[in-house]
């Protein structure tokens, strides 16, 4: 009885599709498997998973599937009964140059790409939401980096906090959620994983799982 009165969160993923020289994207694989990894391994205490959807690696292009997937969420926990429902919204990018994880403490208000993303966009110092104001605005998750971090670590991950999300469409989509989550009282957190050559699939779904539980773990507390 104690277990079911115990708060819950939902927890939404998404990852990307391949991109530039990034041929296979660990994101897109971590996202697609995990709910046929967590029939397996279970879930953690208190978390319950919700959507996992893989985006298109672009900017504008990817917007319609995110805010249809962040709205339906939305949508969907407006109808349940319990009031203790929490949502958090975890998005995974893959840096290929990393050889650890790390989660993203900010996004930057400046939609600024290196190279065309896969629909062949590429702006250039263009603020990403032009309300929000200038391209030096920024956006902070509400979640505790550090904590997290730490839980992590605690459980043998190598695990960095980071304040720079990059110059693609990693930033981009973790500002619109970020702007969502602070309209809509939901949190969002973005992290980055190294690529399957440096660090192997297995041991990344063992990271999502834990991540999973550390953020269940964490807003039991709170």
């Amino acid at each position: 009885m104690g277990s079911e009165a115990s708060p819950s969160v939902t927890i939404h993923l998404t990852g990307f599709k391949k991109f530039h020289e990034v041929s296979e994207n660990p994101t897109e694989i971590i996202v697609s498997k995990l709910k046929e990894y967590t029939a397996k391994k279970g879930l953690p205490k208190g978390v319950i998973l919700g959507s996992c959807t893989v985006l298109e690696t672009a900017g504008q292009g990817a917007l319609p599937t995110l805010y249809q997937t962040l709205q339906s969420a939305l949508s969907g926990n407006e109808s349940e009964s319990s009031t203790s429902r929490k949502t958090i919204w975890v998005h995974f990018g893959v840096n290929g140059h990393a050889s650890s994880f790390a989660i993203e403490q900010q996004a930057v208000n400046e939609a600024t790409f290196g190279f065309p993303d896969e629909l062949g966009w590429q702006p250039h110092v263009l603020p990403i939401i032009p309300k929000n104001g200038g391209i030096t605005h920024v956006r902070k998750t509400s979640l505790p980096v550090e904590e997290i971090r730490e839980g992590l670590s605690k459980k043998g991950f190598e695990v960095m906090t980071s304040d720079n999300a990059g110059q693609f469409v990693c930033n981009y989509v973790y500002y619109h959620s970020l702007h969502f989550a602070e309209q809509n009282g939901t949190k969002s957190l973005f992290v980055h994983v190294p690529p399957f050559l440096v660090m192997d699939e297995e041991t990344q779904m063992q990271f999502t799982l834990s991540l999973l539980e550390v953020l269940a773990s964490l807003c039991q507390q709170t």
